[in-house]
């Protein structure tokens, strides 16, 4: 996958992951971007440890529920300090 594959996947899965977790999250498209691409990239790098599983193939649904759980994890993370931060 290309790094602007990758980028957009990592967008799109930020604002799924948003829309899936309740309450506000904080942070403006930039952050979603962020933390989903950082999201795509902890997922990934679980999905390949764990179920030796990889983000290769942008239209693959094992691609995008990866990013989408990391995603989840890292705006859970987020939320966790952001929240303590405050």
């Amino acid at each position: 996958m290309g790094f602007f594959s990758f980028l957009l996947l990592g967008l799109l899965a930020g604002a799924i992951a948003k829309l899936i977790l309740p309450g506000r999250q904080g942070g403006g498209w930039f952050i979603t971007l962020l933390l989903g691409v950082v999201g795509a990239f902890v997922g990934g790098l679980l999905g390949g440890l764990l179920f030796n599983a990889s983000l290769q193939d942008f239209f693959s649904i094992q691609t995008w529920l990866l990013a989408i759980g990391g995603a989840i994890v890292v705006l859970l993370i987020y939320g966790a300090v952001a929240k303590r931060r405050a």
